[in-house]
């Protein structure tokens, strides 16, 4: 990982994670995953941290995967506890709040993930998209279960599946996006909720989330669901086309997928 792809930062009771590749739209590469999970994990154990908060920069929460290294690595992954697989895994589980503010285009795992996050704030200029089907794979994170759940069935189909941008608008009437803010105070409000959070008592906080979160052992379940299809459409023809020519940068070719459907 390049120096300070991702900035983890603690004061006053909150973690900040903030991904910092503006270069690439803050993709992820799996060195950024590992990161991640070593913030939440060192978080979630220490006193000093009451709250995580996620983060973008250069106008963008993340672009999602960086499909290139996710081709070299987390595509061929056999350790489930690191990179994206481990990520995937772990949101559920996290014990400290999450919150995240959205800022400009949040991709794959940058939408998917809002669905584990407590609060998420959004910007005007926020877009969630989840082009999963369009790269011959299937939804992650939990979300072919969360979303139905959170949005309603209609809607998650018309996210996941078609492949709709959500704006923040159309996230904030579905249930996703707690407030819609100006970019240049987007931060601050993300901040100022984790602070006041950092501010109550810590067991009642901590038994509190519990209940309203609940077992998270059928999040979990599906999740196992959820990689065992996309391990079997990775090694499909129809991704490898999809991949392929997103690296080349050409419009896949399905056609000849439907002749033999």
């Amino acid at each position: 990982m390049m120096p300070e792809e991702v900035i983890v930062e603690t004061r006053d009771g909150i973690q900040t994670i903030r991904f910092n590749r503006p270069a690439k739209k803050n993709a992820l590469t799996r060195a950024m995953y590992d990161c991640i999970i070593d913030a939440l994990v060192a978080g979630d154990a220490s006193e000093r941290v009451s709250a995580h908060v996620f983060l973008g920069n250069g106008g963008v929460f993340t672009a999602g995967n960086d499909i290139g290294d996710f081709a070299r690595h987390d595509g061929k992954a056999r350790d489930l506890e690191r990179g994206a697989p481990g990520l995937i895994r772990l949101l559920p589980v996290v014990a400290k709040p999450m919150i995240a503010a959205v800022d400009g285009l949040a991709v794959g795992i940058g939408t998917t993930m809002l669905f584990h996050c407590d609060l998420v704030y959004a910007s005007p200029a926020a877009s969630l998209r989840t082009p999963f089907l369009d790269l011959g794979i299937v939804p992650e994170a939990g979300s072919s279960l969360l979303a139905p759940l959170r949005m309603g069935p209609q809607r998650a189909f018309e996210l996941l599946c078609l492949g709709e941008p959500f704006d923040a608008e159309r996230a904030h009437e579905a249930g996703l996006v707690n407030r819609i803010v100006p970019a240049d105070e987007l931060e601050a409000v993300a901040l100022q909720a984790a602070a006041r959070l950092a501010a109550k008592p810590p067991g009642a906080l901590a038994a509190a989330r519990r209940l309203l979160r609940g077992d998270p052992s059928a999040i979990l379940a599906q999740i196992e669901k959820e990689t065992a299809v996309f391990a079997e459409r990775l090694s499909s023809d129809e991704a490898k086309e999809a991949f392929s020519a997103f690296l080349e940068k050409r419009k896949p070719d399905f056609s000849r997928f439907r002749r033999s459907a």
